[in-house]
């Protein structure tokens, strides 16, 4: 598994751009929280932090970014994008998810690249990343992990199994003199990053490594 030291990540050579249309119909004042994920499968616990974002931040939209590939993981355990874009659709439920293909339209490999052109195209509105606490124990292993909180203002919505672990993680620990109260939820996406949240909700199990060893 690669890691990435804190730091500056360079600039990607650059996305494809140009007339393309991204299909997420953002206009600027919008509050949109970004979800991104292999969704491999999708399934209730996907929901479940999507939709608590969606509440206690008072959203206008989340958007589930199926990623082509997961530079962290193996490609031989990943079902094709299409698969992936339907269990997402399935579970991203209601008028304001939007599962999306972006990052294979613009032709982005890490989550800093992305979020990057997401910013580009869609001067003016307001993203807020998404994560579940099992993502942030790992979160300083990603590329331009500090770019990323320095970039949005970031939600970390509790799992099972990483509620003591996150809390401690780099790069909460990192960025603790930036943490927001989770009473203040509602402000974070009109705030300057960095600043980030962590939120209690009642803790669904679903994981999809588990989905997969059932198969």
């Amino acid at each position: 598994m690669p890691f990435f030291h804190a730091g500056p990540a360079p600039q990607a050579s650059g996305p494809r751009s140009g007339g393309l249309r991204d299909g997420l119909g953002l206009t600027a004042g919008m509050k949109v929280g970004l979800f991104g994920g292999s969704f491999n499968p999708a399934h209730d616990g996907h929901a479940h932090v999507a939709e608590t974002a969606l509440q206690r931040l008072d959203l206008d939209r989340v958007i589930w970014l199926v990623s082509p590939q997961n530079p962290l993981k193996e490609t031989r355990q990943t079902a094709p994008l299409a698969d992936r874009m339907a269990s997402a659709g399935t579970f991203a439920r209601g008028p304001h998810m939007v599962v999306s293909d972006f990052e294979t339209r613009v032709g982005t490999t890490w989550t800093v690249d992305t979020l990057r052109a997401l910013r580009r195209r869609h001067p003016g509105v307001h993203f807020v990343w998404l994560m579940g606490s099992d993502n942030l124990e790992n979160f300083h292993r990603w590329r331009g992990w500090t770019d990323i909180m320095r970039m949005m203002p970031v939600a970390v919505i509790a799992r099972p199994g990483s509620l003591l672990e996150s809390r401690a993680a780099p790069a909460a620990r990192r960025f603790a003199g930036h943490r927001v109260s989770s009473r203040e939820a509602r402000l974070l996406p009109m705030m300057t990053a960095p600043a980030w949240t962590y939120l209690r909700a009642p803790l669904n199990p679903s994981s999809s490594t588990a989905l997969r060893a059932q198969k």
